[in-house]
């Protein structure tokens, strides 16, 4: 008994509770996060790259 009660009680929460998004906030959230992944990944690409350099010029030195 006490499953089927959180079951239906789940299911009027998601039905009648929440707010969904609409598909436009859906597409301007999805575009956001790929935005900001890109980025992410530029910054963690340029610091790479720079310490990469940065070790070959501390390894040059002490070689």
């Amino acid at each position: 008994m006490k499953i089927k009660l959180y079951i239906e009680e789940a299911y009027n929460e998601l039905v009648n509770k929440v707010t969904w998004p609409t598909a436009k906030e859906l597409q301007n959230s999805a575009i956001v996060v790929m935005v900001a992944s890109l980025i992410i990944a530029l910054v963690i690409f340029v610091m790479d790259y720079s310490f990469e350099h940065i070790m070959e010029l501390v390894y040059s030195l002490f070689s």
